[in-house]
Order: C-alpha cells, then sequence, then structure tokens
C-alpha cells in the first residue's frame, strides 16, 4: 500500500496548490445545497404530527449539531498526527477548522434552545447531551484561546494538541448520552445502520442541508488554511514565488 497521498497532505505547498483550485467550487456547492435544503424543509417539507412547525428547525439544528462533532473529530486526528509524526498541516488544520466548529457547537446550542421551548417548556435544561455540546463548545474554545494567546507556536500546537485529542473522549458521551442516561434529547436522526423513523418527505431535505453544511465548512476550512499557510510559510521560497505570481 502506497503512503503517498499521506505525506502529501502533510506538505503545505501540495495543500495549499490543491485547495486552490477546489477550494471555491466546493464552497459554492455547499452554499448551493445548504440554500436547497433550508428552503425545502422550511417551505416545503410536511408538518410534523406531534410537534407542528416548530420541528422545522431540525434542518438548521441537526447539521449544526452532527458537523460539530465531525470537526472535533477531525481536530482530535489532526492533533495525534502533530504529535505522532509532527506534520506541518496538523496544527494548521486545527487553528482553521477550530472557529468553524465552534461556530457549528454555538449555533446548535442556541437552535437546540429555541427548539427546547415550545417542545420541553423551557430554553435550557442541564441534560446529559446539551451538557455535553457546551462541554464540546468549551474545548473549541480552550483550542482557540490557546493558539491565540502564547507567543510560542511550537508550545501552542503541541498544547493544543493534547487537547484536541483528549477531549475526543467527550465524542462518544455526546453520541450515547441518551441512552446512557434518562434524558429528555430524542435519539439520533441520522443512524447508518438503521431506516429513518421519520418520512422520506422530512428526510430527504434534511440530508441534502447536511451535505450542503459540510461542503460550506469544507470549502471555508480550505481557504481558511491557505491563509495559514501563507502565514506560516511566508519564508519559504515556494511562498515567495507564489506571492509574487499571484500578485498578493
Amino acid at each position: 500500500m502506497s503512503w503517498t497521498w499521506f505525506h502529501k497532505l502533510g506538505s503545505p505547498k501540495w495543500f495549499f496548490q490543491f485547495a486552490s483550485r477546489w477550494s471555491l467550487c466546493v464552497f459554492l456547492g455547499g452554499v448551493t445545497l445548504l440554500v436547497v435544503g433550508i428552503i425545502w424543509g422550511l417551505g416545503f417539507a410536511p408538518e410534523d404530527y406531534q410537534q407542528g412547525n416548530s420541528f422545522r428547525i431540525i434542518y438548521i439544528h441537526v447539521p449544526a449539531a452532527i458537523l460539530a462533532q465531525s470537526c472535533y473529530l477531525g481536530l482530535g486526528i489532526a492533533g495525534f498526527v502533530f504529535l505522532v509524526w509532527q506534520m506541518k498541516m496538523a496544527p494548521i488544520f486545527i487553528k482553521s477548522v477550530a472557529p468553524l466548529g465552534a461556530l457549528a457547537a454555538l449555533i446548535a446550542l442556541l437552535s437546540g434552545a429555541i427548539w427546547g421551548k415550545p417542545t420541553w417548556g423551557t430554553w435550557w435544561v442541564w441534560d446529559a447531551r446539551l451538557t455535553s455540546v457546551l462541554v464540546l463548545f468549551l474545548l473549541y474554545m480552550g483550542v482557540m484561546a490557546i493558539q491565540n494567546s502564547l507567543d510560542d507556536k511550537v508550545l501552542a500546537d503541541k498544547a493544543v494538541s493534547v487537547i484536541c485529542v483528549v477531549g475526543l473522549i467527550n465524542l462518544p458521551i455526546i453520541k450515547y448520552s441518551v441512552e446512557w442516561w434518562n434524558t429528555l434529547h430524542q435519539p439520533a436522526t441520522f443512524k447508518l445502520t438503521e431506516k429513518p423513523a421519520m418520512p422520506i418527505e422530512m428526510w430527504l431535505p434534511l440530508l441534502v442541508s447536511s451535505i450542503g453544511l459540510y461542503l460550506f465548512i469544507a470549502g471555508l476550512a480550505m481557504i481558511r488554511m491557505q491563509t495559514e499557510i501563507l502565514n506560516r510559510e511566508r519564508r519559504s521560497n515556494w511562498v515567495k514565488n507564489e506571492v509574487l505570481n499571484r500578485g498578493i
């Protein structure tokens, strides 16, 4: 098995060139699917027989909640890669994606609170799922605080990598909290091993908006990573040539 792809991903130059070609396409594709999915869900999906129209916030809440966890999983993997192989792209990925994951977690918390008011009769309860997502948001904030406060970039990269790896323990707590404890939060909407519990007319726009949000964030992440690469590799000859060629 060839590991060429793995070493390429660790090269700032290779990734910068790759992202330059694909970031805008991925971003625009994500925007398109996200708009279609949200309009489809908010305007055309059938009303829920129990929750009425209040359930429609699911088309914002669920994609954001899933994405927040996926982003942190990516941070944890990147942190492990940096601690083991010292690849330059790992801390670049962490610094670029952490704010996006934090935003997704914040949207999940706020939209969940808005959804909880008509459903549970309260904006917030110290439910296991809600509390663990709040911890996820605080982990993101901690990662960003350390990266932006430490002048020693090597020390900052090592510190946030450790936090990202250790924080992975929170992800299974988020996922299985509704099964391990008696919570108000409903079970998972998406399950790879089971048929969706909701009708396809409700499920399809949710799938479209989720894919759209993933692509949207992926495009933003690639754009942010290009900026971070230029900042970190600014003394490299290839960056100087890139700046001259593009007139940046």
